[in-house]
């Protein structure tokens, strides 16, 4: 199964969103069934999915955490280092957005995690966004999601 995590830069209850993110990945991974999670590494949500994805992992849950990259370069090749340095991605890809002007580099890369997972776990709060925009294009596509934000509800 392959998972992807949409949600907003800046978020507050972090503690409380990462228990969610928890209970989710928990209930959609099976025992002895491979997991593979489509990282952002950017804002709150992806760092509070990152730090999820660690804590399960030590559980003996199989997740594979892999941060999707938005650009290429130096700086990129430095944040994965220090993501794995502190065990936050297990690795690293780049997807088929070559070309892509830098200004809409992450709205690619976004589209290209939703369209290349099996289930969304979001956290949209807003209707404006790249979050938003993300969450859209995964309903368009028919995807699964779970937008943690209806949950509080």
């Amino acid at each position: 199964m392959r998972i992807a995590f949409v949600g907003h830069a800046q978020i507050s209850w972090q503690e409380k969103i990462k228990e969610a993110v928890k209970e989710q990945l928990r209930a959609n991974a099976k025992r002895g069934t491979a997991v593979t999670c489509y990282l952002g590494g950017r804002g709150d949500f992806d760092a509070i999915c990152a730090r999820a994805c660690k804590e399960l992992k030590a559980e003996r849950l199989e997740i594979e955490a892999i941060y999707v990259m938005p650009y290429l370069g130096i700086s990129e090749q430095a944040r994965i280092k220090e993501m794995q340095r502190c065990g936050l991605c297990d690795g690293s890809l780049y997807p088929p957005i070559e070309g892509t002007p830098p200004k809409f580099a992450i709205s690619k890369r976004n589209e290209w995690m939703v369209s290349n997972a099996d289930l969304i776990i979001a956290y949209v709060a807003h209707d404006y966004g790249g979050a938003y925009q993300a969450l859209q294009t995964a309903r368009r596509r028919g995807k699964r999601i779970i937008n943690l934000f209806d949950l509080e509800k």
